[in-house]
């Protein structure tokens, strides 16, 4: 199965007046755009346009706000929860991120807990809003319950991926971008439309055995935290805080009330909380030592870490490295698509009128 190759601006142009047919104000919809094709330019394929079907279709079930009032319902100088209204979190992600800026920008540091949103794509495009800014970024969201914690039958947690972006000088910067499972769910659904079975240790089936099969988790199994067979109680954890800190601590629903992202599956009728949840997190470098001083050592972390031995025929890698040269080749070469992504976007595109063309 060769992918057909699509240019950055085809796609643009396209998601953009797709998100506009949707009814979002312009500047939303180039936002939205943005933030859904960072994954597809970082190689993160699962949350790139492969996704866009399924935000037309929660927006069709009335479960996205195209026009949200997106606002502070609580803060402090250096906290705040924002209220997404029900918007995409494409849109009500970076507003969020925006608020934790300016409010680190003031005091050295902001904390902002969401609540009301949906999925907001990628997790390391937010936390890299803070890098421009010589601030340390942090993103982390919950997610539909298809995780299951150790020991348990029941899926309880989402992936609930952490990011963090730290500013470096002269070394490319420091982009950790990573779920608190095995493998996001999306990667599941790459190889069931490549037909492949999946690695041990990603998911388990509906007895709690390990499975290869990409369908288990549709079938009622359920995805396994980070850290297989002797560790997955730490990516359990590590799932655990992001959800607390992204909707406890706002306001949202969290654990097995976290509504699910496909449309065909209604939300709880008793949710605990309002929408799904996120977590943002900037922090101001010069709020601990001067920003220069910290980068030209950040560069020296860097270049020591990815100059160790490594074993034959490989090399210690900086977290970001794989997205960056991903993002440089596919802007250059175009971003592959397959064909089960692409009759996705042409059945999208016929809704609004919109066509989709390759490079």
């Amino acid at each position: 199965m060769t992918p057909t190759l699509f240019s950055y601006n085809q796609l643009f142009s396209f998601t953009e007046a797709v998100f506009r047919g949707m009814g979002c104000p312009e500047a939303d919809a180039t936002l939205a755009t943005e933030t859904l094709l960072s994954a597809d330019l970082r190689g993160v394929d699962s949350h790139g346009v492969a996704r866009l079907i399924g935000y037309v279709r929660l927006w069709e079930a009335g479960r996205i706000n195209a026009t949200p009032r997106i606002g502070v319902t609580y803060e402090t100088p250096s906290t705040a929860v924002v209220d997404g209204d029900g918007g995409l979190g494409l849109v009500v992600g970076p507003r969020a991120m925006q608020v934790a800026l300016d409010k680190a920008r003031q005091v050295g540091t902001g904390w902002v807990s969401v609540k009301n949103s949906n999925h907001f794509g990628i997790a390391g495009y937010h936390a890299m809003q803070a890098l421009a800014h010589d601030m340390i970024g942090i993103a982390m969201t919950n997610a539909s319950p298809l995780v299951a914690p150790t020991y348990s039958l029941e899926r309880l947690l989402g992936t609930n991926p952490i990011a963090v972006a730290v500013p470096a000088g002269e070394q490319p910067d420091f982009v950790l971008d990573m779920a608190t499972t095995t493998a996001a769910n999306g990667k599941l659904e790459i190889a069931q439309r490549k037909n492949l079975p999946i690695p041990e240790g990603w998911a388990q089936d509906a007895q709690g055995t390990g499975s290869t099969d990409a369908n288990a988790v549709k079938n009622g199994g359920a995805l396994l935290p980070l850290g297989g067979a002797t560790g997955s109680h730490k990516g359990y954890g590590l799932g655990a805080v992001v959800d607390i800190f992204s909707a406890v601590l706002s306001g949202a629903n969290y654990g097995p009330w976290v509504p699910p992202f496909v449309a065909f599956l209604q939300p709880s009728a008793n949710p605990v909380g309002q929408g799904l949840g996120h977590f943002f997190g900037a922090m101001r470098v010069d709020a601990f030592r001067p920003a220069d001083e910290f980068k030209a050592h950040m560069d020296n972390w860097i270049t020591t870490f990815r100059q160790a031995q490594a074993v034959d025929g490989k090399s210690v890698l900086i977290p970001g490295d794989p997205e960056r040269e991903t993002s440089a080749v596919r802007l250059l070469d175009g971003i592959p698509l397959l064909d089960a992504v692409i009759n996705d976007l042409e059945t999208v595109g016929s809704k609004f009128g919109v066509r989709l063309s390759a490079q």
